[in-house]
């Protein structure tokens, strides 16, 4: 009796890639052939403003093996994936990008590993270089990964993709966590499970333009921070201890000079300073509590993560 070929879903979310996704189809397509499983493509069009969806619907009627979803308008790459993930069937689920930065050719060779080692639940990419991006966005990839792997006790790989093939049970434990902020680098971390990572050297994009500005992976580190720390509120604990200590400190030495030397308290210009300094704490303070207040409000509504306008999978 022959064994049942498994069945793999690939997630592919994609915002205004209509360029980039008929190459991705392209070789997808050649690697889908000669895998040894069944393949699904599952496109997540997340709101885009080109013709993307289009392109979709365009892939579903050549290939039955295509499917996608459309949201009703951008609601991120974190919804998206989480929209594949709930929708996607199969033993295996993949995440990989349409620009073809994440490699194709790579799916295989994830595929034997988890078939040929059942205690692995995961196949996990890491790029082993930053050529092509700027410097400075370099470097502060690299400082996020060393800050959060010191303030946070969930370990998150240095250079570490979205790109990925999963068990169905790792897949499962991922939807049970039913956060609306979503940060999947560490969520996927968090659940546990085996992972074997395999690392590539960065590649370039196949055609289009990132949408990831440097502000936008500003805000998405934060919401990394936030997700899986609390220190910054020990943090600023520590500061407003710190800065009532100096306080205390001061104000004897200030006693003690005007009690036994007479000596004038200082004027205008140091008080100016204290006032700003103790402000500056203080805002400090209540910011990094806001952040945490912020995804708390969010949290506590309950609205959904994305709504779907078009489908054709169920």
């Amino acid at each position: 009796m022959d064994t049942p070929k498994p069945l793999v879903t690939v997630i592919v979310p994609c915002y205004n890639e209509a360029q980039a996704l008929p190459i991705y189809y392209a070789q997808m397509k050649q690697i889908m052939d000669k895998l040894e499983a069944d393949c699904r493509l599952l496109l997540v069009d997340d709101g885009s403003k080109d013709e993307t969806l289009a392109c979709m619907k365009a892939l579903a009627k050549q290939d039955t093996r295509v499917q996608y979803l459309s949201f009703s308008r951008n609601f991120g790459k974190e919804a998206a994936m989480l929209a594949g993930l709930t929708y996607a069937k199969g033993d295996y689920i993949a995440i990989m990008d349409a620009d073809l930065q994440d490699p194709p050719d790579m799916v295989p060779q994830m595929l034997s590993f988890l078939l040929e080692n059942p205690s692995y639940d995961c196949v996990a990419t890491r790029r082993t270089d930053r050529k092509g991006e700027p410097p400075i966005r370099s470097f502060f990839a690299r400082l996020f990964y060393r800050m959060i792997n010191r303030i946070s006790k969930t370990e998150i790989v240095d250079g570490a993709r979205d790109f990925r093939l999963m068990s169905r049970r790792m897949v499962d434990a991922i939807l049970e966590m039913g956060e609306y902020n979503r940060f999947s680098k560490g969520i996927f971390s968090w659940v546990g499970f085996r992972t074997h990572w395999l690392s590539y050297v960065n590649r370039e994009r196949a055609a289009g333009e990132t949408k990831w500005s440097f502000w936008k992976l500003f805000l998405y580190s934060i919401d990394g921070i936030t997700a899986f720390s609390t220190a910054p509120l020990a943090l600023a604990s520590f500061l407003g201890v710190f800065c009532c200590v100096i306080s205390f400190l001061y104000l004897m030495i200030v006693f003690i000079k005007a009690l036994l030397f007479g000596d004038p308290v200082a004027g205008y210009p140091s008080l100016a300073c204290i006032i700003l300094f103790l402000g500056g704490i203080q805002l400090l303070g209540i910011g990094i509590l806001g952040q945490y207040l912020s995804k708390t409000y969010l949290e506590v509504k309950k609205r959904p993560a994305f709504i779907l306008q078009d489908k054709n999978v169920e």
